[in-house]
């Protein structure tokens, strides 16, 4: 079907170059750590710069831009020398592992005649956004000649910027990517033009990044055994799964539970073959003061009980989206999401810590309860299962992930499965590549499409912008239900 992006100008590819380390580093292999290994593919942020001056007269040209882009990251990668590696399998034990051998990352310059302003609402995705987009050839079977930096450069009629980049999920989480992007930022030639700028991300790299895993393998190394009486043999296809542990990690048994649930359902209850393709990408802005007045009104008859802006919205958007799913009453749902552990563990991770460092925590009810109970008392499950993320959690989500057919599965789209990932605490739009703030920065193609996203609004650091992924089935019933929760703060 024709969409109104078909008749935009097209995009024009000019350059496509790799960019390597200004200063070599010696090649070595770096262990990768089990979380590392769980997603190694391309998570996509797209920066819009839609301010015609925003340069100073020595970059008007989209060749000088690109020029000072390169060169910042050639000075990045030689500190940030993994992001030039590549990843590799072990053919001992087929465990994913980096090696860093200075192949580079790839940058590509663009231009098009489109004016940002055609694209109307900068939050909502639109298929116009893929033209901005590189994505490399890739063999899933293969990664040693996928590059782990990509990023487009595309120039607008408007003159205006996108910066579209993909880093390798397997080298960065989301601090780490936010602390990397600061630092070729601030190595750009363009920011160093401004030296309030400057200033500002010199402070963000005060911290030099440490890119050894070590402290999370022997985390997972030390617990394989102790952990060996929580798992168990399915006799009837001979795989291993994971079951409750006395400090068992939650988000793996109820994701186990989810899957055995989902295979032994009807089958017209279990329409879970949709391709990612398929899935609609919906953002909805919700203001500092539209969050508080949500706060008082879902809470009046709870005096004196505060909590977070995420533990309620996720709480609003859980409660929506299995409505909205139509599931059986007596069907065990869901709510997954991310928890940093670098001070979670012991000991602590170093500061700068450069890898993944992430977990699931979760709580699971049936669908019916989920409905009938309070939103004071999922706040207080979500506020308990984030609490439950300790040292012993870490360890035995680690070692569940042991075997690399169990770090690198893909996880199925189910209906059961609310997916949170807060980004509210990394200020994307405080990252100036240009000597102004970008208009907006959103994540792009997420590696599982239907996770929601609270994400910081360039305009309001307390406002959230809450984007999340629905399959078109759902997604008017999703957009009533959530509407109709927040509608009441109005």
């Amino acid at each position: 079907m024709a969409t109104k992006y078909d008749h935009f100008p097209t995009v024009s590819i000019s350059k496509t170059v790799f960019v390597y380390p200004k200063i070599l580093n010696p090649q070595k292999v770096l262990n990768l750590s089990n979380l590392d290994r769980q997603c190694p593919t391309l998570m996509y942020l797209c920066f819009f710069y839609n301010d015609p001056n925003l340069f100073c007269d020595d970059y008007k040209s989209s060749n000088d831009v690109f020029h000072s882009l390169k060169s910042g990251l050639e000075e990045t990668l030689s500190i940030w020398y993994p992001a030039a590696g590549r990843l590799s399998l072990n053919p001992n034990d087929g465990n994913l592992n980096l090696w860093c051998n200075n192949k580079g990352a790839v940058l590509v310059e663009a231009t098009t005649q489109a004016k940002i302003s055609d694209l109307g609402d900068l939050t909502q995705h639109s298929q116009f956004y893929e033209k901005l987009v590189f994505k490399p050839d890739s063999n899933a079977n293969d990664f040693s000649q996928m590059p782990l930096v990509v990023a487009q450069v595309t120039k607008f009629g408007c003159g205006g910027y996108s910066i579209v980049i993909g880093t390798s999920h397997s080298l960065f989480d989301g601090p780490s990517a936010y602390s990397f992007l600061s630092a070729w930022a601030s190595n750009s030639a363009i920011t160093k033009q401004n030296k309030a700028h400057h200033h500002h991300h010199q402070q963000q790299l005060f911290i030099k990044p440490v890119h050894e895993r070590a402290t999370l393998l022997t985390l997972a190394n030390n617990n394989i055994n102790k952990n060996q009486q929580g798992r168990q043999t399915n006799r009837a296809s001979g795989s291993t799964t994971v079951t409750s542990t006395t400090n068992g990690a939650a988000a793996i048994d109820h994701l186990v539970r989810l899957i055995i649930q989902a295979a032994s359902a009807p089958p017209a209850g279990i329409n879970n073959t949709n391709t990612t393709n398929t899935f609609v990408f919906k953002t909805f802005h919700l203001t500092s003061s539209l969050i508080e007045s949500l706060k008082r009104q879902v809470f009046k008859d709870a005096p004196g009980f505060s909590c977070s802006s995420f533990e309620l919205l996720a709480a609003l958007l859980w409660k929506a989206r299995t409505k909205a799913m139509g599931l059986r009453k007596e069907a065990t749902v869901c709510l997954q999401f991310a928890v940093d552990t670098r001070n979670k563990v012991v000991p602590p991770l170093p500061a700068g810590f450069s890898g993944n460092a992430y977990v699931l925590a979760s709580v699971a009810l049936a669908a019916g309860e989920l409905e009938r109970v309070s939103h004071k008392a999922i706040v207080e499950k979500i506020r308990e299962a984030k609490e439950s993320v300790n040292n012993d959690y870490v360890n035995s989500y680690m070692e569940s992930l042991q075997s690399p057919q169990q770090q690198r599965s893909s996880l199925p789209p189910l209906k059961e499965l609310t997916l949170v990932s807060d980004w509210t605490r990394m200020p994307f739009h405080n990252i100036h590549f240009f000597p102004t703030k970008p208009a907006y920065v959103s994540p792009l193609f997420p590696p599982i499409p239907q996770v929601a996203y609270f994400i910081q609004n360039p305009d309001d650091d307390r406002a959230v912008d809450v984007r999340i992924g629905l399959l078109p089935g759902n997604l008017d019933a999703f957009c009533s239900y959530f509407l109709a929760a927040i509608a009441i703060a109005r």
